[in-house]
């Protein structure tokens, strides 16, 4: 009983997995016959739409829907016959509407992406499997339509169904499922020789080369668009040119409103045809117009056999003019493109030489751009012709090989010198513009500039600094004295310190000055006011002492010292000196124009009142600001 229970779950779990995955693969399969059978409605849709609009039906409402099943086999590429003709002998229907085909295409993609999606609680689809599932799913309702319109207007041969139909779903699904997975890198395939696989592991398979495709791969689909816009471009104006024609075309096909409704739906989902013919125009191949003519620039070849339609009517005929020859612009942009494209990945704007591709990695890639072009244009230019019938209607529109080989040789004929030229123009040697030269710093020296010294005395009260007289930006207190008003105060003397440490009444900035000014050891004269750089270097000074024209002394190389500290000679203790607060307290009552009032600048002792204590201790030499434990006069006072 114990080893029942045991393996009661396993057992579970293993069938709730295998239901699990069945209902994986059907809900895949109805996907893809959901996406058939959603593209066949809308195109049965506008049949029946027609069908009850139109006055004189030919057939009832079986016959329009085995119309709408017949093209919408049409859009797979399967090829129609119809069987009733005037001649007896059944015409075959090959041209498929490129817009018609989008359609299927589209559904069946999204199908197939829809599988992949994470579903929770049930295994999840591989690539493979999906493909597959949505596939068949797809293939059933497809099988359906063709035995359906076994016995209507339309028919599909059913071994030409089989080929034809599964190419476009399996495409299309496939393109679903590698963009569910992030579209990954692509594996080699298995059953190359190994000297193949080796050479395109190195080149085509490698990083690098890798970019190259995947750039020359943009490059081609750009031209290729170009081509079929530039096709477009040229029907366009084809139309216009040949209003007259297409008009009366337009109104012979049909009389009533539901009539012209269908021919001009049926126009409309021929214009990508037309845009592709136009281009096959401008390559140079031209399209065939029949079995015995040919349009091209020059001229229109044979003679055609045209039915009556809108597009047909803009067909050109007789030879070839000026501007007809105006057609070959379109190939010359696209072979342009590939070199547009190709150059601004492989020599973006300004990059380095060093950096952009070499020229002949340049002109590999531009080349691989245009095989891919006229590939894709070959592509284009198979589906957009067929048979429109039997003789002489059994040829219609361009032959795939020679516009792909034209598209080839205009592409990579044009591309190729174009991309290297261009790479040549973006790499080219640049110059900087001329820009305007900065003025150089003011170096003070000897010959330079003379400063007078500063004259300091024991009972002086006044100091006339060396700062230059522009000296806009400074603060009035570091002005020199001989520009400051006259009740302005100076600063006073400093005392010198033991071991020739100058110690005056200037300033930081006026030291400074006093430095550029080539202050140090004169000829026969005595540094005042510590001038010459560092404490007590390059003389003595003493009161009364007088200052010479300096020369360049260790002060003024230490100024432009970038590692140079101003702060490194005036020590911390003369800010806080007594002559220097009175300096500083006078230039603040000179900025005020008279609103500071008088009183000295440090406050004496204040008279005990009701509100005072008593008499303020004096504050410990200790504990001033900037000050120390041993006073700098031996007797204890101020100076």
């Amino acid at each position: 009983m114990t080893q029942l229970t045991e393996h009661s779950a396993p057992l579970s779990s293993a069938a709730a997995l295998e239901r699990g995955r069945a209902a994986t693969f059907t809900s895949a399969v109805l996907r893809g016959a959901f996406a058939a059978g959603l593209g066949l409605g809308a195109i049965a849709v506008l049949v029946m739409a027609m069908w009850i609009t139109s006055p004189f039906p030919d057939s009832g409402a079986g016959g329009a829907l085995r119309i709408a099943a017949g093209l919408w086999l049409l859009g797979h590429g399967v090829e129609l016959v119809r069987p009733d003709t005037l001649s007896g002998t059944p015409a075959p229907i090959g041209v498929v509407p490129l817009l018609l085909m989008g359609l299927p295409a589209w559904l069946a993609y999204r199908a197939a992406r829809d599988a992949l999606e994470p579903d929770e609680g049930r295994p999840q689809l591989t690539g493979l499997g999906a493909v597959c599932t949505v596939s068949g799913g797809y293939l059933l309702v497809g099988a359906s339509a063709v035995l359906y319109v076994g016995d209507g207007a339309l028919t599909a041969h059913p071994l030409r169904a089989a080929l034809t139909l599964p190419v476009l779903t399996v495409l299309s699904a496939a393109a679903g499922a590698w963009t569910a997975h992030g579209c990954p890198r692509l594996p080699l395939p298995q059953g190359l020789p190994g000297a193949v696989r080796r050479a395109l592991a190195r080149t085509f398979w490698a990083p690098a080369g890798r970019r190259r495709v995947a750039v020359a791969g943009r490059s081609g689909a750009a031209a290729c668009l170009l081509l079929v816009g530039g096709g477009a471009l040229l029907v366009g104006a084809s139309l216009v040119w040949h209003g007259d024609p297409a008009h009366t075309s337009f109104v012979q096909l049909a009389g009533d409103w539901s009539g012209r409704v269908a021919v001009l739906l049926l126009g409309l989902a021929l214009v990508p045809n037309a845009a592709v013919w136009g281009a096959a125009y401008g390559l140079g191949p031209g399209f065939a117009l029949g079995t015995t003519a040919t349009a091209t620039p020059l001229g229109v070849v044979g003679t055609p056999a045209l039915p009556s339609f809108p597009l047909l009517a803009a067909v050109p005929d007789g030879p070839g003019a000026p501007l007809n020859w105006a057609a070959a612009g379109v190939p010359a942009v696209a072979g342009l493109a590939v070199a547009w494209f190709t150059v601004r990945v492989a020599a973006p704007p300004f990059a380095l030489r060093e950096e952009a591709w070499s020229a002949r990695g340049t002109a590999l890639t531009a080349a691989l751009g245009g095989v891919v072009c006229a590939g894709l244009t070959a592509v284009l230019a198979g589906l957009a012709g067929g048979p429109l019938g039997s003789g002489r209607l059994a040829a219609f529109g361009p032959v795939w090989w020679l516009t792909g080989a034209a598209a080839l040789a205009w592409t990579v004929a044009l591309g190729v010198p174009a991309a290297l030229l261009l790479r040549l123009w973006r790499l080219r040697e640049r110059r900087p513009k001329d820009l305007p030269t900065a003025e150089p710093l003011l170096a003070t020296g000897a010959g330079e500039r003379t400063a007078t010294a500063t004259t300091t005395g024991a009972g002086s009260g006044g100091a006339e600094s060396g700062a230059p007289e522009g000296a806009w930006w400074r603060a009035p207190w570091r002005r020199p004295a001989g520009r400051r008003g006259a009740g302005a105060a100076a600063p006073g003397p400093r005392a010198a310190s033991e071991g020739g440490e100058a110690i005056g009444g200037l300033d930081i900035l006026d030291a400074l000055d006093v430095a550029e000014a080539g202050a140090g050891a004169g000829a026969g004269g005595t540094t005042g006011a510590g001038a010459g750089g560092t404490s007590g270097t390059g003389g003595t000074s003493g009161a009364g002492g007088t200052g010479g024209t300096g020369g360049t002394g260790a002060g003024a190389k230490e100024a432009f010292d970038p590692g140079f500290e101003p702060y490194d000679f005036l020590p911390a203790e003369s800010w806080h000196e007594r002559g220097a607060r009175e300096a500083r307290w006078a230039a603040f009552k000179e900025a005020s124009g008279g609103l500071m009032a008088d009183f000295p600048a440090t406050p004496g002792p204040l008279t005990p009142g009701p509100l005072t204590p008593g008499p303020l201790t004096p504050e410990p030499p200790s504990l001033r600001k900037g000050g120390s434990d041993t006073d700098e006069n031996p007797g204890g006072t101020t100076p």
